[in-house]
């Protein structure tokens, strides 16, 4: 990494590039490093359309291959200049199928200097379930990624890959062998899906959408839904209550929704398409939900690359971690919440479930990074980081609530007015867990001047008239005072039971 780097970055990662040579899209991202929870340092796409003819033709695009060709040369650049210490290519169902695809790939090596890794059908079905294993957790269902030329399909529970299949249903594709009749369309997709009779296994479970014409669907029913958390990963879609949207886009009567001039007109045109296949695969593997992923084939490829110690760990608490490390006063401190909380919420009978644990364990270590803002504004700065972060491994309600445990931390705990949105995102149980966790958070660190050290030695001790007493050591007794205590009173009130702050024995 170049000295020049800002503390802002991770001192110890080494920026890697990665193409994505795609039927439609050319994708070049450079990483931050090869992480549980990659950080992308500088993100460009062309629309090369590589696809766009191979079912008349049976080549690649003559005109997406020159200015993919160009193109190359400038992401080589990029990839220099960003410092990366390798670059990886990755070559899909066009360059793989298109007969002068081994030409392109040959003029393509020359120009970007390394080797491009042509990805099989299962190749490729593989790593975007690696994707959805690196940006989800504990994932359990069917993964779909819709390119343009193909689509693959896998069965994945945890990180067990089961069946799966490659299939010519990418947008391109598609509309090319349906002659551009979305109703032909829909008779070519049925007829591909059968061909998987396994996807009957999807049934009550999620279905993972991957792929850009996916995202824009979900970006389209964001803004005809004017949802308050324009985040794409996690984004959810019921299959009952949303299948009227889609057999809108489906039919193309996409023209006067609300938001679908901030669709690009190249992926508008593909819109139609990827709601038919969607539509098709609710039909046959009728999920309980439909999640989209922003992690993908290239996620799934980094993930690849990790060791296995690496690949078990958590990516929200990885992420969470790094961005304590970036901007909380002490991430040791930050850390001591996160383990102590646990130890106050049994104390106060709150059971969590993995997930309640984990979004509590990353609200803890987030905590402290409005710092620097304005002492008026620390809690909407948090908020608005947190909500809008690049955190995966975690759904949206979640990132709700730790967003408001963090804005209750800052502002107070019975303001109602504050963020009616985010609270509707995250529902009575995470606002109530929001408002709890906040309520400790205010107490906390009035006692820790926000450094390590006092967290570990705080005790709860339950009292003969059922009041629940924090004790601090008594070495430390000089720490109480009227705001400590004022607190405290607004947690008990919160948490509907006595509360005290007191010194211990030693």
């Amino acid at each position: 990494m170049p000295i020049t780097a800002s503390q802002g970055r991770l001192q110890d990662r080494r920026p890697v590039s990665v193409i994505d040579i795609g039927s439609n899209s050319i994708r070049l991202v450079i990483y931050e490093g090869i992480a549980r929870a990659p950080t992308v340092l500088f993100n460009e796409k062309m629309l090369a359309g590589l696809g766009r003819s191979i079912v008349t033709t049976g080549e690649l695009d003559p005109d997406g291959v020159s200015r993919a060709i160009e193109e190359f040369r400038r992401f080589r650049a990029l990839s220099e200049q960003a410092g990366a210490q390798s670059l990886h290519v990755l070559a899909t169902a066009a360059a793989r199928e298109a007969t002068n695809g081994p030409d392109f790939i040959r003029r393509a090596e020359d120009i970007l200097g390394t080797k491009i890794r042509v990805l099989s059908g299962r190749e490729e079905a593989g790593y975007s379930a690696f994707g959805i294993i690196s940006g989800f957790h504990k994932p359990d269902g069917i993964v779909g990624d819709l390119g343009g030329g193909s689509l693959e399909l896998v069965d994945l529970e945890g990180e067990t890959l089961g069946e799966g299949i490659t299939l010519p249903l990418g947008g391109l594709r598609l509309r090319q062998m349906a002659g551009s009749s979305v109703n032909e369309a829909a008779g070519i997709a049925a007829t591909e899906l059968s061909r998987a009779p396994w996807l009957e296994h999807g049934a009550g479970r999620t279905f993972y959408c991957v792929g850009g014409t996916w995202r824009n669907l979900a970006r389209l029913h964001m803004y005809t839904n004017r949802y308050a958390l324009p985040v794409m990963h996690h984004y959810e879609l019921d299959p009952q209550a949303d299948s009227g949207f889609l057999k809108r886009v489906a039919a193309g009567e996409t023209g006067k929704m609300r938001g679908i001039q901030r669709i690009s007109k190249n992926r508008r045109a593909l819109l139609p398409y990827g709601a038919t296949v969607l539509l098709e695969l609710m039909r046959v593997a009728r999920p309980s939900k439909i999640v989209i992923s922003a992690t993908g084939v290239r996620e799934g490829y980094l993930y690849s690359l990790l060791k296995e110690e690496e690949r078990r760990t958590d990516p929200l608490l990885s992420a969470a971690e790094e961005l304590a490390l970036l901007r909380s006063r002490s991430i040791t401190h930050a850390r001591e919440l996160a383990e102590w909380t646990g130890t106050a919420f049994a104390a106060l009978g709150i059971e969590e479930s993995e997930d309640d644990a984990r979004y509590r364990r990353a609200a803890c270590l987030l905590a402290d990074i409005g710092w620097r803002a304005h002492p008026e504004y620390r809690g909407t700065q948090s908020l608005n980081i947190i909500s809008h972060g690049s955190f995966s491994g975690i759904d949206h309600p979640g990132r709700a609530f730790i967003a408001l445990a963090n804005l209750f931390r800052h502002e107070g705990l019975f303001d109602d007015a504050l963020s009616p949105e985010m609270r509707a995102l995250a529902g009575p149980h995470y606002v109530e867990r929001a408002r709890l966790l906040g309520g400790l958070l205010r107490v906390v660190y009035l006692l820790t001047a926000s450094m390590p050290g006092i967290i570990p030695q705080l005790k709860w001790e339950k009292r003969a008239d059922g009041t629940l007493a924090l004790l601090l050591p008594r070495s430390h007794a000089a720490l109480m005072g009227e705001r400590p205590h004022g607190r405290m009173a607004h947690l008990a009130r919160v948490a509907g039971r006595e509360l005290v702050l007191d010194v211990g024995a030693e």
